[in-house]
């Protein structure tokens, strides 16, 4: 008989893995926080520069050919800060995955966090980024619902991928094959995901309160239990 977890047993087998490293935890999420503060910072500045220099022939055209729609661009911000948010919380998640399997494993902050820019990764969880990303904005289009719901059915898609590069070595593994079984693997559980994010509410305001130091803690802590939920699904499946 199948018996999953409820979100307050997920939060302690979560507790239970960061406690004695939470110092760890806490520096495997901020340092690529950090990185994607300065790189945006950084597109920021260069977009600036664009504006300011833009009666320049080479300004305008590579003006024209970045701004978006409302002329400042935060389209192209958007998408690639979204893009890099997803690949380290990505990086996260796999290395809180390695942790669960083997809780004695010590966590490198720098190395874990950004081992999905490996040769070994990188391409496979890009490609089921912007799939899943596809697929979603299409099914945004019907309603805003379907698109929330196929998140939530796609998510569980880069863990599976961690997986089956680990079991199959030697061999190319689909990107649209770990969407596919992340859509099977969640069928009866995209609820359940949705009151774990939900149980999360609390925590973020009192981070909102806090100015967003309770981020610093809040953020390990979520990434982590969702791994625990991927850890409980496969486990009874």
């Amino acid at each position: 008989m199948k018996n999953y977890k409820t979100s307050r047993e997920l939060k302690y087998d979560t507790k239970k893995l960061l406690k004695g490293r939470w110092k760890d935890a806490i520096l495997l999420n901020f340092i690529p926080t950090v990185i994607l503060i300065v790189i945006t910072l950084v597109f920021a500045a260069f977009i600036i520069a664009l504006v300011l220099y833009s009666d320049t022939e080479f300004g305008s055209w590579v003006n024209s050919s970045m701004m978006s729609d409302d002329g400042n661009g935060n389209g192209t911000s958007n998408v690639g800060s979204a893009m890099l948010s997803t690949l380290f919380t990505v990086g996260i998640s796999f290395t809180f995955l390695d942790c669960f399997r083997n809780p004695s494993m010590k966590i490198h902050p720098i190395k874990d966090g950004l081992q999905v820019f490996s040769k070994k990764y990188f391409l496979r969880v890009l490609l089921i980024y912007v799939i899943s990303t596809i697929f979603i904005t299409l099914w945004s289009l019907l309603f805003i619902i379907p698109g929330i719901i196929k998140s939530y059915a796609y998510s569980q898609a880069y863990l599976i991928y961690k997986d089956r590069s680990k079991q199959l070595s030697n061999e190319k593994i689909s990107s649209l094959d770990c969407i596919t079984e992340s859509k099977n693997l969640m069928k009866g559980h995209k609820w359940r995901l949705f009151v774990l994010d939900l149980s999360f509410i609390g925590w973020g305001i009192l981070s909102v309160l806090s100015l967003g130091i309770g981020l610093i803690w809040l953020l390990p802590y979520q990434n982590a239990t969702k791994v625990a939920f991927y850890e409980d699904l496969i486990k009874n499946n």
